[in-house]
């Protein structure tokens, strides 16, 4: 895999509403080659991009996202939020994420958003939609903070590079980076230190640091190593990834 250096964080949230249609369509308008978004489960099962546990912060809607259905959500406003010119933005399904960032040519992160020890009803339907519908493996990371439900992944398709996603990277990292014969660790930037840096480069992993928006701020994580910044507004890099 040629990992990219520079990342869209949950599309490009500086720029657009994240984890929208619109964000993902930002980020490729800057020259971005990849973008991460986050996947998370509803009442009804299907599956949607938004990152909060509740609706509050970056819809119309509330309460908790988990106990949503589909059609409540998308009546939902994702975009006025951020700014009038996006009111009418909807909260995208994976379907329709997939189908948006490979029309545009990208690369994808694709974060698992689920604290809950309910993993297969989760997993299952991720692995499924990747299945029918993602065409180049090798423009896909699935990333989560939760180890269980990266170890099923590994275990229903072998064949995906997975990122195990940390904020503090604990003791056992390279413990479990091993239990799902990890592609790459994700991090806190602010939390990383050069030794851990080191330990995770000399072990042979891909390092992708969170959330990054100067260059300043990530100056010494690229002498360390770093592979890929993820970034809210991926211009500040773009000169880097040329």
């Amino acid at each position: 895999m040629q990992l990219t250096k520079v990342i869209g964080h949950r599309g490009a949230a500086s720029l657009a509403p994240e984890n929208t249609l619109a964000a993902i369509k930002a980020a490729a308008a800057s020259g971005v080659k990849w973008v991460e978004i986050d996947v998370s489960l509803i009442a009804d099962g299907a599956l949607v991009i938004f990152h909060d546990e509740t609706l509050d912060r970056c819809s119309t809607g509330s309460g908790k996202l988990r106990a949503a259905n589909l059609e409540y959500i998308a009546s939902l406003d994702a975009g006025s939020w951020f700014s009038p010119d996006y009111e009418g933005e909807v909260i995208p399904t994976l379907t329709e994420a997939l189908d948006c960032i490979q029309s545009l040519g990208l690369g994808l992160n694709l974060e698992i958003k689920h604290d809950d020890v309910d993993i297969d009803q989760i997993v299952p339907n991720v692995i499924k939609a990747l299945q029918e519908q993602w065409q180049d493996n090798e423009k896909l990371i699935i990333s989560s903070f939760n180890h269980a439900a990266l170890v099923m992944c590994h275990e229903m398709d072998s064949s995906r590079h997975l990122g195990q996603l940390y904020e503090s990277i604990p003791n056992n990292w390279q413990e479990q980076l091993a239990d799902i014969d990890a592609f790459s660790l994700h991090c806190d930037y602010a939390l990383l230190t050069e030794s851990q840096a080191n330990d995770i480069k000399q072990a042979g992993y891909k390092l992708l640091c969170y959330t990054i928006n100067s260059v300043s701020l990530a100056e010494q994580h690229w002498r360390w190593g770093m592979d890929s910044v993820i970034t809210d507004d991926p211009n500040v890099f773009m000169h880097l990834d040329k």
